[in-house]
């Protein structure tokens, strides 16, 4: 197998394309070959394409910054004297200046697979942006972890955000390639852009599923992505980050686990069987206890649940992460009516709405979850059928 970063490393006919020409790169700390060669790094100095500038998204190019809203700041450099623009800092569009640093821009960023992952979100507005400035843009594509399947609730109009740029689903089950050709249809994008495919992926292929497991290592594409098991919970977990509840930051499973010091889970699994078993298939759920060091519920024992995909028997066709914890939810509200589910902050730059309004694109599940009477089927009419065929580039 080889990424698309890998291919155009090996391919002089591209590398032509892009001689005489001033590119930068967009990456972070995952931004690697599979010999765990940084992106940067190799196409400085062992490709012929003058690298003018660089770009990091959420996170920053290094990765080193822990939660929403913790910016990154512009910096140079030290090794290949480039400047290196902060995407997640004072701006989340490139502003002229980073704009006039080069001509082509090549995209190279470890996507998770759920619309909620700002790097999607910052790639929809390098599109708009280059088209607008009539500068060109390639996507050095890599692997959807999390696969192909789809699931979730469409993003409403008028519900955009930084968490949500685009009516996307929330596991949309592409490639950061793919979601760029979802991306140029949908909203009828004129740019000159270029998707720079990987060879040999196989996204329906285990054990993997969508990650190439005993290809490509593991590197964590932001700080609380810490495994393959992580990426494939997180379209379900990441809605935690709109409750009072905890998603496990602070300790080593950020994100795989789901937890309260005054909730009794194994009452919740109980409920959630009796409600709808369908959706606890396709992985283990295992009640355990954890102590966030930070974050929400710190220093306190927290009872919960952690969701395990790496076993031989995950099915990914059958695991449903976003019904899984709205079910979850759905229980906890049933058992104790009056729980503050719900947490109220200032969440990715918005500022008037509820964080898990933004997560899920508009209010319907915290209705549906706060509404005694509301019921399964109210919610699978909400789950998304829009078709992203013509955008797949690997059968």
């Amino acid at each position: 197998m080889l990424l698309g970063i890998e291919n155009l490393l090996g391919d002089k006919k591209l590398q032509q394309e892009l001689v005489g020409k001033r590119c930068a790169l967009v990456g972070h700390p995952a931004s690697m070959t599979q010999s765990l060669e940084h992106s940067l790094d190799v196409l400085i100095e062992k490709s012929p394409i003058q690298i003018s500038s660089a770009f990091g998204p959420q996170h920053g190019m290094r990765g080193d910054k822990q939660d929403n809203m913790i910016e990154t700041a512009d910096f140079y450099d030290p090794v290949h004297n480039i400047p290196v623009f902060s995407l997640y800092g004072e701006v989340r569009r490139p502003n002229q200046k980073m704009l006039d640093s080069f001509d082509v821009l090549l995209f190279d960023v470890q996507d998770l697979g759920c619309r909620i992952y700002t790097y999607i979100s910052t790639l929809l507005y390098l599109l708009e942006d280059c088209a607008r400035t009539n500068k060109s843009i390639w996507i050095l594509d890599r692997p959807n972890p999390a696969g192909r399947p789809i699931e979730g609730t469409i993003l409403e109009s008028g519900w955009e955000s930084f968490v949500g740029a685009s009516q996307t689903i929330m596991r949309h089950g592409l490639t950061v390639g793919e979601i760029a050709h979802w991306y140029v249809k949908k909203h009828n994008i004129d740019v000159h852009y270029k998707v720079i495919q990987m060879q040999g992926y196989q996204p329906n292929i285990g054990p993997g599923y969508g990650w190439p497991s005993g290809d490509l290592s593991w590197v964590n594409p932001s700080p609380n992505a810490a495994s393959l098991n992580m990426a494939r919970c997180f379209p379900g977990t990441v809605l935690l980050e709109g409750t009072e509840l905890s998603e496990g930051r602070g300790t080593t499973i950020a994100l795989e686990v789901i937890g309260a010091p005054d909730i009794d889970f194994n009452a919740v699994l109980k409920k959630m069987w009796e409600i709808k078993p369908e959706y606890l298939q396709g992985c283990h759920l295992r009640p355990c206890y954890f102590e966030p060091m930070f974050h929400k519920h710190q220093d306190k024992m927290c009872h919960g649940i952690q969701i395990h995909t790496d076993f031989n028997a995950y099915q990914p066709d059958i695991f449903k992460p976003f019904r899984l914890v709205v079910l979850m939810l759905k229980a906890i509200r049933l058992l104790q009516p009056d729980y503050a589910i719900w947490r109220y902050h200032d969440y990715e730059y918005e500022f008037d709405k509820p964080p898990i309004d933004l997560i899920n694109g508009g209010a319907f599940i915290r209705e549906w979850i706060d509404d005694k009477n509301a019921e399964i089927g109210d919610l699978e009419k909400h789950i998304w059928r829009e078709s992203v065929q013509d955008c797949l580039i690997y059968s």
